[in-house]
């Protein structure tokens, strides 16, 4: 593995742990921009930092890295929705509607996240 993947991964791994971490620090962010019409948000929020975390993990050791990546990228996916709601202004944060800008950017980010997690789904 080339030393740029060695560091990739490395933030990567960073990068989901924390991230699923931060799901259980402050879940009021989370379920916040999770939309009106999906059912039980605390618990997709707590699955949601669940999953990140074990991917993130899944990450460190090489025999578990493909399915690891596969996780994410499948996690990533299904976020999507989650910031398309974000542009319709239908997902709040702090009380408000999430600001388009920051919305359109975390769409434009997600496909970036994508490619980067399906590049550990590669030998």
């Amino acid at each position: 593995m080339s030393t740029l993947k060695k560091i990739s991964l490395v933030l990567l791994i960073i990068g989901y742990v924390a991230a699923g971490i931060n799901h259980f620090r402050i879940p009021q962010f989370y379920i916040g921009i999770i939309p009106a019409y999906m059912p039980f948000p605390n618990i997709l929020n707590t699955l949601a930092g669940v999953l990140e975390i074990a991917g993130g993990l899944g990450l460190i050791l090489k025999s578990t890295r493909k399915f690891a990546a596969w996780g994410i990228v499948l996690l990533l996916i299904a976020f999507i929705p989650v910031h398309t709601a974000m542009l319709s202004g239908h997902t709040q944060l702090n009380g408000a509607p999430v600001h388009q800008f920051w919305a359109w950017v975390r769409l434009f980010f997600q496909p970036v996240l994508i490619v980067w997690a399906w590049w550990y789904t590669r030998d």
